[in-house]
Order: C-alpha cells, then structure tokens, then sequence
C-alpha cells in the first residue's frame, strides 16, 4: 500500500495574523516578564497604557507584511523610536521590526527595498543610541547594539533569501528556454527530414513516370506494327517501375517504427549509377552523351547524392518536356567543388522526326511546360550544401542546367 504525505500549508493571510497575534504576545508578555521586580524610569502602563499600545501595534502591523512591506516597515521603525525614545522599559520590543525588515528585503525589488532598509537601520541606531544617552547602568547600552544587530542580521537574512529566489527563478527561466530550444530544434530536425524524404519521392517518382509515360506511349505507337519494341517497351516499364519501388521503399525506410531494421533498403544513389541513369534515358529517347573526368579522392556521400538527384532531375525534365533530343552530360570534380552541366538541344519538329525511331515525340496540350518544382529542388539541394545552381535556355534553343557542389559542405549534409 502507497501513502501518500501531503503538506498542510496555510494561506498566507493566516500565516501573517497567526504571526501577529505572536509577536504582539511575545513583545507585551516577554517585556513584562524581564522586567518584573525592577524599577522601570516608565512603565508601560505609563501615559494611558501607551507602552502596551506601542508594543501591540508593532507586533499587529506584521499581518500586513506581505501586501505592503513598506508602510509595514516604516510603522513598525515609528512604534519603536517612540518606545524607546520615551524610556520605556526595555525587552523584546524590536522583534515585529526585525520582521519587518526581512520583510521588506525578501519581497521588495532588490536596490530599493536595500536603500530603505538601509536608510530606516541608520535613522534607527541614531534614535536607540540618543534615547539610551543617559542610560543607568552603562552596561545596559548593550541591549541598544543588539537591537543594531539584530535590524542590520534581519535585512542580511531578507536579502539573501531574494537573492536565492532570483537565481532560482532565472535557472527555471533557463530551463524553460533550453526545453524550448530543444523542442524548436527538433521539430526543425522533423521538418528537415519531411523536406529530405519529399524530394527524394519526388525525384524518384517523376523521373520514373517519366519513363514509364514515354515506354507506355511507344507500346501503344508500335503493338500493332512492331510487337517486338512494344515487348521491349514494357520491359522498361516493368524494371523502372520496379527500381522505383525499390527506391521509395528505401526513402520510406525512416518512417518506420522497427529500429536496426534496415531489410529492404539500399544506399541513397550516388554518382556510381550515374550510367544506369544514362542507359534509362537513353531508352527513354533521349542521346546521351557522357562526359565525366575521374575524381582525385572519393567524393563525399552528401554530394554524390546530390548530384546524381540534379542529374536525375535534369533528365527527367527533358524527357517530360522536350522529348527525343541530344543531352550532354558533364561532370568536373575538382579540388573544391563538383561542377554539374546537363545541355539539351531542345525539341526536334515533328516533321524531322526520325522515322526509324518508333518512340513518339513528346507532345503537350498547351504547347508549353507546366511549371512545377524541379528547378527549384534542384536549388534547394545546391543551397543545402553550401553551392549554387543556374538554370535558363541556351541561343540554340535548348536548355542548360549548371550547378556547383563545394567537395567540403557548408550547409546540412541530410539531403
């Protein structure tokens, strides 16, 4: 069986009053007792009973300490230069000040509550040392520096107290800010990897379509005449549909819940399937022309992924929008940096269409490509590596993309 302990802790206004109604009793009774059998200059019931009432208000205004810690302060200081500067017996009279004081150093603002307590200790010392000038014995005067000490202890203690809640408060602020930090940085990590995955189904899957549109336009061009191109079409079909597959289960791999489990799932493309990539567009109808200069050291896997993404992109683009054309293909790995440049010819007219190529060529229903987000991929991509990436038209008619990749990446290497 679990017990449960639950602290019983009162309101605050009941705290203060109980505390009050303590040192009213303690400040009246406790003056009473020690100076029973003595020969008091006044005594307290001197002056209609004023002695009585100057020590009852100094304990009662402590009820109040919390909500107005200033004025609690200042009477509490006015109730004890009176009594002691109208000889009243001494005794613990200072003891609602000494709370009064704390109080005011706990709860005030720092600086200024430690300029008023400051302020209202000396006028104090100066008040008790005038009162105790001619004080019988001169022993007795060491009741005043204890009353000193005992203000000057209660605004230290105050003081301290504030200090430990401030810097509890800012740890807690400090918390709270990396907590928030860390939740920031990793819904950035999430949006990051949604991005990543996004373009990577993207390029797989619009360069695939593209290949399966054309191969499934040949089979319907040549079923009749040419059955054998038509076979040889769907065998396209069939393996980039199937590579495609391969490829989203792979990017998909992430999202799922079975940790270590990587069944299924293959390295991210990189240049070393750059002439697979090739041999799809060339059977897509496009004349590929690679030109690739051997790398000095092995490029990073980042930018190798990169770039077969670009060159990917840069394809497919053709195929969906140009058709049967030249591309040339060319690849600069320097000591810095990758340089990409893939250059199409544009679109061949109908009419010079080669007759003894059974692939139709690409035509769209309003003349001109629809706009989509393959540019700006690919943009994305170089900017995430620290490089840059040109695109626009060439004078011949065609279209050129140029990009450069820094070899050392500056920006997030998850692509």
């Amino acid at each position: 069986m679990k017990h449960h302990v639950v602290a019983l802790r009162l309101p605050a206004l009941v705290q203060d009053v109980s505390l009050a109604l303590f040192i009213s009793v303690m400040q009246v009774q406790g003056t009473i007792i020690r100076n029973a059998g003595e020969v008091v200059q006044r005594p307290l019931s001197d002056l209609g009973d004023l002695g009585y009432l100057l020590l009852i208000v100094g304990g009662a205004v402590v009820a109040v300490r919390r909500r107005w810690p200033v004025p609690v302060f200042v009477t509490a200081a006015l109730t004890s230069l009176v009594y002691y500067g109208l000889d009243f017996p001494d005794g613990p009279a200072a003891l609602g000040l000494c709370v009064a004081l704390y109080t005011l150093t706990a709860y005030g603002d720092g600086h200024r509550s430690l300029v008023i307590a400051g302020v209202g200790a000396a006028v104090l010392a100066a008040g008790w040392l005038v009162a105790a000038a001619g004080i019988e014995p001169r022993a007795a005067i060491g009741w005043v520096y204890f009353r000193i000490g005992a203000a000057v202890m209660s605004a230290a203690v105050g003081e301290s107290v504030r200090s430990r809640q401030v810097i509890a408060a800012e740890a807690q602020e400090r918390a709270e800010l990396a907590e928030r930090t860390r939740e920031e940085e990793a819904r950035a990590r999430v949006d990051a990897e949604r991005l990543r995955i996004a373009r990577e189904v993207h390029d797989t899957v619009a360069h695939a379509i593209a290949i399966i549109n054309v191969q499934s336009g040949v089979t319907a061009h040549v079923l009749d005449k040419r059955p054998e191109a038509a076979r040889e079409a769907l065998g396209v079909i069939e393996h980039t549909s199937s590579r495609a597959l391969r490829e989203m289960r792979a990017i998909l791999g992430v999202l799922r819940d079975d940790d270590g489990d990587d069944e299924g799932r293959g390295p991210y493309p990189g240049l070393g399937q750059i002439g697979e990539l090739a041999g799809k567009a060339r059977e897509a109808g496009l004349d590929v022309e690679l030109e690739q200069s051997a790398s000095a050291a092995p490029l990073p896997s980042a930018v190798g992924s990169a770039a077969y993404r670009i060159l990917q992109e840069s394809i497919t683009n053709v195929i969906r929008h140009v058709g049967p054309t030249r591309v040339t293909v060319a690849l600069n790995p320097g000591i810095e940096t990758l340089e990409i440049r893939v250059t199409d010819e544009g679109r061949r007219t109908a009419p010079g269409h080669d007759v003894a190529d059974p692939r139709p060529p690409v035509r769209h229903p309003s003349g001109a490509a629809v706009p989509g987000r393959g540019i700006a991929g690919m943009r994305e991509r170089c900017r995430l590596l620290g490089g840059e990436l040109d695109a626009g038209p060439t004078p011949g008619g065609g279209f050129e993309v140029r990009a450069r990749l820094p070899l050392a990446p500056t920006g997030s290497s998850r692509l």
